[in-house]
């Protein structure tokens, strides 16, 4: 699922991106070149490529919020990092067949005083 929303997202953002580098500019130099765009029903071609930049803009929202509803909540582990927390875990259990040698010590001597 989460493989699929990243996939559509990747799509609907180039179709994004084509619909607004399609659309003409509505102010600047460039617009009063473009009066002649008014002929033959591109002011319904204009309305077609709102409503696509709009709806992909929408879907890219709903589908990033999809994706990370759908993300994995177990983070990654590399291997190295899986033979580190192993290696952890066996040096904090406690080890039953080490052996450790018990040295006595021996008292300390009373103290002499000398003698009057």
């Amino acid at each position: 699922m989460y493989t699929l929303c990243i996939v559509l997202v990747l799509i609907a953002s180039l179709l994004l991106v084509l619909a607004v580098l399609v659309q003409s500019p509505k102010s600047g130099m460039a617009a009063n070149f473009g009066a002649s765009n008014q002929v033959m029903g591109v002011r319904q071609t204009t309305d077609f490529l709102e409503k696509l930049t709009w709806g992909m803009a929408v879907a890219i929202f709903v589908l990033s919020l999809l994706a990370t509803l759908a993300m994995d909540t177990k983070p990654a582990q590399s291997p190295a990092a899986a033979e580190a927390s192993a290696l952890v875990e066996e040096m904090a259990a406690p080890a039953e067949d080490v052996v450790v040698p018990q040295v006595e010590v021996p008292a300390e001597a009373p103290a002499q005083t000398p003698a009057e």
